[in-house]
C-alpha cells in the first residue's frame, strides 16, 4: 500500500503531531472542533525526511498526492487555483512537531500572476480593491524571491524606498494602486536581472517551489542553531501547511492579530494580544504600524470579538494550557489560522502551571511537566531588559557557558577586575582563557568572556559554580591583551569600553544593555514542592567553599556530590604554601608545606559541613597537574621565586620539569597520591578532623565523610591510595576516641575504569561518574579545544549537540551503564552518582534516572533545574 504523505485538515487530528507537525495537527484539531479554519492540507514530516533521503527532490508520488489534495481544497472552498475569474490563493507555512518560532519561512498570496491579478480587479471596480490586489502581488513576489529563491530582502526594501522618494511619501500605506502596480513591475525586473529568467507565473510551479523551500529551510543556519539550543533532532523534519488565503488587508472591515489566552509575560488570567485593522499578518510582527490592544476589538467589531473570546476559552479548555492564537478577519468574518501552546516567561510558566492546578484543569504531575527545566535559569540569574535587548545588535556569538545577563566595562586581567570592582565599577573580564589564578577576578566580574575553551572549560565550570554569566570560546575575537584591546565584529574594544554578554544564548553586544535582577515568585516554592514529591533521584551540588555550599542548600541541594579540593588552594597565603610543597626538594620539606595547608583545608571542610547541616559531602582529593599552581611567565617566576626561598632559575627549572605534552592525561589525580602519599595523608587528616569537630558540636548531624580518589583506572592503584586514607583516618578516629563511619570511593572518568568497574568496586564503596573527563577520554577530544572544530561537525550533521554539554548516551552512556552493572554485581549497595557538568543538563538527568543512579550533582545555580528534570523523568517513566 502506498505511503500517505499528504493530509487534508479534515483527515488529521491533534494526536498526529509527529506526522503533521504542531501547526498541522492543531489546525486539524480546530477543524474537528468545528472552528472557522480556512480548509487546506498538510504535507507530512515524512515527506520532508524523504526529500532529504532522495537528494533534495520531491518524489513523483508526493507531487501527485499534493495535486489531489489541492483539487479537494478547491472543491471545499469553491475556488480554483490559478483561475483568473475565481482564484484560490494560498499561504505556505512550515510546522515542525516542536514549536520553532521565527525559525522557518512563510510565503503568502501564492497563486498570483498578471492574469489572476487582472481577473480579480475586473470583478471589483473599487480603486481600493485594485490597490489591495497589487499590494498582495508585490508582497508575494518579495516573499517568494526571498524565501524560495534566496534573493536579498534588503534590495526589495530599497526598491520600495526609491519609489516612495520619487512619489514624495513617507509610508508604504501612502502609495497608490498605480504605485503598487509599478512595484510589481520593478520587483519582477529585479528578479529577472538577478536570476536571468522571468518570475514564475504558473501557480503550480510556485506551489512546488514553495514546498521545497520550506523543506530546505529545515536545514538553514537559523533552524540548525535553534534545534541545537532546544534539543530538537534533525531527523524529525518539518511539515508544510498549505492553506487558502484570507485577507485582513482587504478593507476596513478586515484585520489580523495575535492573542494569548493568558499574559505570556506574567501568566495573569486575561486575554492578551493585539490586532491591526486593514493589515496582513506580517504587519503586526513587523511593527510598521502600532497595533490596538485585543480588548478594543469589542468596540470595532463586537460580534467578531464575542466569537473570538468564545473560541479562545474553548481552545484553552480543550488543550488545558495557555494558547497562542493567530487570527484574520475578512469582511467581518473571523478565521482561525493557528493555535499552539504559547511560549511564556519562566515566571509566567510557574504561575500558569500553579493556577491551572488550582482551577482544577490539570493535576500536579501534569503541571510539573509543563515547565521547561532550563526556563528556571531566568528566575535565578539577572536578565536583560526586554525592550533594550530588542533594540541591540550582537557583535558576535560563542558558547552559552553560564546563564544570565551581564553588562560592564572591559578589563583584561583578574587583578584589574578586582581593582575596578573595588572602585564600584561593573566589569566584564575578557581573557584568552582563564586559569585557577584568575579566581578572584572572576569573582569580582559581572561576566566572563573567553576566546578559547568549551562548555566544560575552567571558565565555564567556575562561572556556573559562582552563578556568574559566561560566554566562552569566541574564536572570532582578535585579542591584544597586553595592549588592552580586542577586535570583534569589525570594531575595536579597549579597556573601559562597555560590552554586554548573554550567557543563556552566547550573544555578545558592543554596548551597555541594562539588566533586571532575578526574582523568585511565591509560585516557585509551591511548584518545586510538587516536583520534589515526585522525583526519586537525589540532587547534590558541586561546591568547594562555604558560600557556594550555602547557596546550593538554599536552592534545595541535598548534599555535595563534588568538592574540588584544589580550588581551596588558590586564595591568599594558601597558594604560597601550595607552591612551597611543589618546589620542595624532599619529603620533609613537602610535609612542612602541607602542614601549613592543613588548617586552611580543615577550616573549609568544617565550615562546609556546618552549612550542610548533616547533608553528605563527597570530597575529591587533589586532581589537577601541579604545573597549574605555578607561575608560567618569566616576570611572575622571578617575583614568586623570592617568596618561596628559591632562585628564579630553580623555579623556572621546576616549572619546565612539570611540563607535559598532554597534562589532562598526565601526572594528576590518584597518580599524585601514589607519587606523594603525604598529600593524601594531609587531606584525609583535614576531612576526618573537620567531621569529628562538627559531629561533636552537632551530634544530630551524624556526618559520614565520603572520600573520593580521582582518575583511577586500575584496582591496585585505588587500593594503594585507599590504604593510605584508611590508615590515616583510623588512627585519628582512635586517638579521638569517637565513633565515625566514612566511605572511600572513586570517580569513574577513565574508560578502563568503566570496563573494570566490577573489579574496582571490590575496593570502592561508591562511584561518582566524572563525565567531563569520561567524555574527553571516550571521544579523544580535548574539552578545552574541541569548540574550535565542533561547528564543522554540527554543519556536517555528524553531531547535533556538544557532547560536553549534553551527555553522549550512545557511547559515554554505554560505559556508564556498564559500570553501573559491574559495580552493583560486586557491591549491591554501592552508591552511584554523577558529578560532571552533565548533572545539570535535563536530558542527561533523565538518562541518570533511567540507568538507576542515586543522585546527580551540579553547580549551585543548576540545582533547581536538576530537581525539576529529575521529577519529570520519574513522572514520564510512570
Amino acid at each position: 500500500m502506498a505511503v500517505k504523505y499528504v493530509y487534508l485538515f479534515s483527515e488529521g487530528n491533534g494526536s498526529m503531531r509527529e506526522l503533521l507537525g504542531g501547526k498541522g495537527a492543531n489546525l486539524a484539531e480546530m477543524v474537528s472542533l468545528g472552528m472557522p479554519v480556512p480548509q487546506g492540507f498538510t504535507v507530512s514530516t515524512e515527506a520532508c525526511t524523504r526529500y532529504y533521503d532522495d537528494g533534495k527532490k520531491i518524489g513523483g508520488d508526493i507531487v501527485a498526492q499534493i495535486e489531489t489534495a489541492l483539487a479537494d481544497t478547491e472543491k471545499l472552498n469553491g475556488k480554483t487555483f490559478g483561475d483568473p475569474k475565481n482564484p484560490l490563493l494560498m499561504s505556505v507555512r512550515s510546522g515542525a512537531r516542536a514549536s520553532m518560532p521565527g525559525m522557518m519561512d512563510t510565503i503568502l498570496n501564492l497563486g498570483l500572476n498578471d492574469a489572476v491579478a487582472a481577473g480579480m480587479i475586473a470583478g471589483n471596480a473599487d480603486p481600493a480593491f485594485e490597490r489591495f490586489v497589487y499590494d498582495s502581488y508585490r508582497r508575494f513576489i518579495q516573499m517568494f524571491s526571498d524565501v524560495v529563491m534566496e534573493l536579498s530582502k534588503k534590495r526589495f526594501e530599497m526598491i520600495i524606498d526609491e519609489l516612495k522618494e520619487e512619489k514624495g511619501v513617507k509610508d508604504d500605506i501612502q502609495l497608490s494602486a498605480a504605485d503598487m502596480k509599478e512595484l510589481v513591475k520593478r520587483f519582477k525586473a529585479f528578479y529577472k536581472e538577478e536570476k536571468g529568467v522571468d518570475f514564475p507565473a504558473e501557480p503550480k510551479t510556485q506551489l512546488m517551489e514553495a514546498v521545497q523551500a520550506v523543506f530546505r529551510s529545515w536545514d538553514n543556519p537559523r533552524a540548525n542553531v535553534y534545534r541545537r539550543m532546544n534539543e530538537i533532532p534533525y531527523s524529525w523534519g518539518t511539515a508544510v501547511n498549505v492553506q487558502p488565503m484570507v485577507y485582513g488587508n482587504l478593507n476596513n472591515d478586515s484585520g489580523t492579530g495575535v492573542a494569548f489566552t493568558r499574559d505570556p509575560a506574567t501568566g495573569a488570567k486575561a486575554l492578551f494580544g493585539e490586532y491591526l485593522i486593514n493589515a496582513q499578518g506580517e504587519d503586526v510582527v513587523a511593527g510598521v504600524r502600532t497595533p490596538s490592544k485585543i480588548a478594543e476589538l469589542e468596540k470595532d467589531m463586537p460580534g467578531v470579538y464575542a466569537e473570538f473570546v468564545a473560541i479562545a476559552n474553548k481552545l484553552e479548555n480543550h488543550y488545558k494550557d495557555m494558547q497562542d492564537m493567530e487570527f484574520t478577519i475578512e469582511n467581518k468574518k473571523l478565521y482561525m489560522l493557528q493555535t499552539r501552546n504559547g511560549k511564556r516567561t519562566a515566571a509566567a510558566a510557574l504561575k500558569i502551571a500553579v493556577d491551572l492546578v488550582q482551577e482544577g484543569m490539570i493535576d500536579e504531575p501534569t503541571a510539573v511537566c509543563r515547565v521547561e527545566p532550563q526556563q528556571l535559569d531566568a528566575l535565578l540569574h539577572p536578565q536583560f531588559d526586554a525592550k533594550a535587548l530588542k533594540a541591540a545588535t550582537p557583535i558576535g556569538a560563542a558558547l552559552p557557558a553560564s546563564p544570565g545577563a551581564a553588562c560592564g566595562r572591559v578589563v583584561f586581567t583578574a587583578a584589574e577586575a578586582k581593582a575596578w570592582a573595588v572602585k564600584g565599577e561593573k566589569v566584564i573580564l575578557v581573557r584568552l582563557e582563564t586559569s585557577p589564578d584568575d579566581i578572584e577576578g572572576m569573582e569580582a566580574a559581572e561576566g566572563i568572556l573567553t576566546v578559547r575553551g568549551g562548555m566544560t572549560s575552567h571558565a565555564a565550570v567556575v562561572a556556573r559554580g559562582m552563578g556568574t554569566c559566561c560566554v566562552s570560546g569566541c574564536g572570532e575575537i582578535e585579542m591584544h591583551a597586553d595592549a588592552k584591546y580586542f577586535h570583534l565584529g569589525g570594531k575595536k574594544y579597549a579597556e573601559g569600553d562597555y560590552i554586554s554578554l548573554d550567557g543563556s544564548t552566547g550573544k555578545i553586544y558592543g554596548e551597555a544593555i541594562p539588566t533586571v535582577e532575578a526574582a523568585i515568585s511565591g509560585d516557585f516554592e509551591t511548584f518545586m514542592a510538587w516536583a520534589d514529591a515526585r522525583r526519586t533521584l537525589k540532587v547534590r551540588t558541586n561546591a568547594d567553599n562555604p558560600r557556594d555550599t550555602a547557596q546550593a542548600v538554599k536552592f534545595g541541594a541535598e548534599g555535595i556530590g563534588l568538592c574540588r579540593t584544589e580550588h581551596m588552594f588558590f586564595e591568599g597565603d594558601r597558594i604560597k604554601s601550595m607552591r612551597k610543597m611543589i618546589v620542595a626538594k624532599d619529603e620533609a620539606a613537602r610535609r612542612a608545606a602541607l602542614a601549613e595547608l592543613l588548617p586552611y583545608q580543615q577550616g573549609d571542610f568544617t565550615a562546609m559541613y556546618e552549612a550542610l547541616e548533616g547533608r553528605p559531602m563527597t570530597v575529591r582529593f587533589l586532581d589537577p597537574p601541579l604545573h597549574e599552581f605555578l607561575p608560567q611567565k618569566g616576570n611572575e617566576i622571578a617575583e614568586i621565586a623570592g617568596e618561596l626561598g628559591v632562585t628564579a632559575a630553580e623555579l623556572k627549572a621546576k616549572v619546565e620539569s612539570l611540563h607535559e605534552f598532554n597534562p589532562m592525561m598526565g601526572h594528576r589525580g590518584c597518580r599524585l597520591a601514589v607519587s606523594y602519599p603525604e598529600i593524601a595523608e594531609m587531606q584525609t587528616t583535614a576531612v576526618i578532623n573537620a567531621a569529628l569537630a562538627v559531629n561533636k558540636a552537632h551530634p544530630g548531624y551524624g556526618i559520614e565523610p565520603e572520600i573520593m580518589i580521582p582518575l583511577v583506572g586500575e584496582i591496585k592503584e585505588l587500593k594503594y591510595v585507599k590504604d593510605i586514607v584508611t590508615k590515616t583516618a583510623d588512627a585519628i578516629i582512635a586517638v579521638a576516641g569517637a565513633e565515625l563511619h566514612y566511605k572511600v570511593g572513586t570517580m569513574i572518568e577513565i574508560p578502563r575504569a568503566a570496563v573494570l568497574a566490577g573489579e574496582i568496586a571490590e575496593e570502592a564503596e561508591f562511584f561518582s561518574f566524572g563525565t567531563n573527563d569520561l567524555t574527553q577520554m571516550t571521544f579523544g577530544f580535548s574539552r578545552d579545544d574541541a569548540g574550535a572544530f565542533l561547528d564543522a561537525y554540527y554543519n556536517a550533521k555528524i553531531f547535533e549537540n556538544d557532547p560536553f554539554a549534553r551527555l553522549d548516551q550512545n557511547g559515554v552512556g554505554k560505559l556508564i551503564q556498564l559500570a553501573v552493572a559491574g559495580g552493583k554485581a560486586t557491591r549491591p549497595d554501592i552508591k552511584l552518582g554523577i558529578c560532571g557538568e552533565h548533572g545539570g543538563d535535563p536530558s542527561s538527568v533523565k538518562f541518570c534516572h533511567a540507568v538507576g543512579l542515586d543522585y546527580v550533582s551540579c553547580s549551585p545555580f543548576r540545582v533547581p533545574i536538576a530537581r525539576l528534570a529529575a521529577a519529570q523523568a520519574a513522572i514520564k517513566q510512570k
